[in-house]
């Protein structure tokens, strides 16, 4: 990774990325990394000295302070800054009623949890770098380093004092470390890292699926009763107001819901570069799918933005591009199949994408949001215009029917329907979408139509991933804009008719997860 880093410094000067080389200075005329960042590193754990407390207790604790996790003046700042401006831009989707306990939860699990305050505090240290104009940002990505070292320490000791026993006995700690993975991944992510997030969903998933074989529930209800089970397993509820009957749920609860509807989204978005099925596909329907007409076991659009049946739907053409792909192979494929359940799936968008449509549309704020621009003083997140969220289900949805279209039907872009739905996308976040900095919830919609747009389109693209800055911060709209440039440049080649999704985001060498 530090290799990776110094060839971007060179590559990519003038994109500021400079302060992703590991060094440190040791120029006494005050070029060192601000106070606050360097020693904020924490020493890490040792096994011998730490413990895995069971119940909505469990946590490592120091044995010369058993009073948890301490807090201080720096680290305070760097979490205050986290909570107020880093997550409502990584999450602007995210916004729990206050009567429901907000994102208090968050605050909860870093004060109780080192191993998910360590995760947290490597986002904090790398962010906050960028709104210091005149850091020293050599020696904090040193920092940075060394804190996502000690990440991973405390989350090796974590599993292996849950891997030595029941998973049963540790509900509350697997929450918090699962927590702290999805975490991890995202950091990785957004640093533009791809090496190993494979690796961190699969750790993920398989924690997840522990979670919830790990407790008795109606097999007939599926994944979704045991999820309700672990829910309830990690309560109860905290009582603030008895008189009232207010009641917030706990810290484990939230992060397990919160945690588990990132996962899920990785996973379906993940399925399309790996052209498989997702993981948890089977248990679509009992999680994320309207059973018994009380609403979703999960709901994805509370955290990233989108209606589940999008992403439903996502994960049948990503089962289907494996299946027709593994019969291709066998020589046994089936086409009349082939045809019914791609019947099933555009029926289904197409019927969704009418109604949304039909809806009276939100009108985007005018003005500048305080959202577009990465400052300490102006990065805030504005209460998002109502009806945001429909408008991005309706660029999801467009750009699943391009997904669509291609696994059916092979690399068209210059068809009629092709053109309409890239033109549907391009509008949607040309014109509608606002505050603009939300594009980077889209990236992966963003992507897919950004490879099957005309040349006349392309400025239009280039020109909404220029606006975001600095690069740093919207990193997979960056790595986005480069796999639509490298379609463009191979538009004309012999081969480009057997391009494929899948094709295109391996087109840079990684295997790219744009979430």
């Amino acid at each position: 990774m530090s290799e990776r880093l110094k060839r971007e410094v060179k590559e990519n000067a003038h994109l500021r990325r400079e302060f992703r080389t590991v060094h440190v200075s040791n120029d006494p005329t005050g070029t060192a990394a601000p106070e606050g960042l360097v020693n904020e590193i924490e020493p890490r754990p040792d096994a011998s000295t730490l413990h895995l407390q069971r119940g909505s207790d469990c946590t490592f604790l120091d044995k010369q302070d058993r009073s948890g996790v301490t807090l201080g003046r720096r680290c305070a700042v760097h979490i205050t800054f986290y909570l107020e401006n880093l997550f409502p831009f990584l999450f602007p989707f995210y916004c729990p009623s206050p009567l429901e306990g907000g994102r208090s939860w968050i605050l909860e699990m870093i004060i109780s949890s080192p191993v998910v305050k360590q995760a947290l505090l490597c986002q904090c240290s790398y962010f906050f770098s960028l709104a210091q104009e005149n850091a020293n940002h050599h020696a904090i990505w040193e920092t940075v380093l060394a804190q996502t070292e000690g990440a991973f320490g405390i989350l090796r000791q974590s599993l292996q004092v849950i891997g030595g026993s029941s998973i049963a006995e540790h509900l509350h700690g697997a929450a918090r470390i699962m927590a702290s993975i999805v975490q991890m991944q995202r950091f990785e992510i957004a640093i533009l890292c791809f090496d190993n997030y494979q690796a961190h969903l699969n750790a993920g998933l398989a924690l997840f699926k522990q979670l919830l074989e790990s407790v008795d529930a109606v097999e007939s209800e599926g994944f979704g009763s045991r999820f309700n089970a672990v829910v309830n397993h990690l309560g109860p509820p905290t009582w603030i107001s008895a008189a009232q009957d207010v009641k917030v749920q706990s810290a484990e609860q939230a992060a397990f819901r919160f945690s588990s509807a990132l996962l899920i989204f990785d996973d379906i978005i993940a399925s399309t570069v790996l052209q498989d099925q997702p993981r948890l596909y089977e248990h679509h329907r009992c999680l994320l799918g309207d059973i018994n007409g009380t609403g979703p076991v999960i709901n994805l659009e509370t955290v990233v933005g989108c209606q589940n049946w999008v992403l439903l739907q996502i994960g049948e053409i990503s089962a289907l591009n494996s299946w027709k792909k593994q019969c291709k192979i066998a020589g046994n494929l089936d086409v009349i199949e082939l045809v019914r359940r791609a019947t099933a799936i555009k029926g289904c968008l197409e019927a969704h994408i009418i109604r949304l449509e039909s809806e009276s549309p939100a009108l985007p704020q005018s003005g500048t949001s305080l959202l577009d621009s990465f400052n300490i003083n102006t990065f805030q997140q504005s209460k998002l215009p109502a009806g945001q969220s429909r408008l991005t289900t309706r660029v999801w949805a467009h750009a699943t029917l391009l997904y669509f279209i291609i696994v059916v039907s092979g690399w068209q872009p210059g068809s009629i329907e092709v053109r309409y739905h890239v033109g549907r996308v391009l509008d949607l976040l040309t014109h509608q979408i606002s505050p603009a900095a939300l594009l980077r919830t889209m990236a992966w919609p963003f992507c897919v139509a950004g490879c099957l747009a005309q040349p006349e389109q392309e400025a239009h693209f280039r020109t909404m991933a220029a606006a975001l800055q600095p690069p740093s911060v919207f990193g997979t709209i960056r790595k986005a804009l480069e796999i639509m440039e490298d379609v463009w440049k191979n538009r004309n080649a012999s081969d480009v008719t057997g391009l494929d999704l899948a094709t295109c985001f391996r087109s840079q060498g990684d295997l790219v997860l744009l979430v």
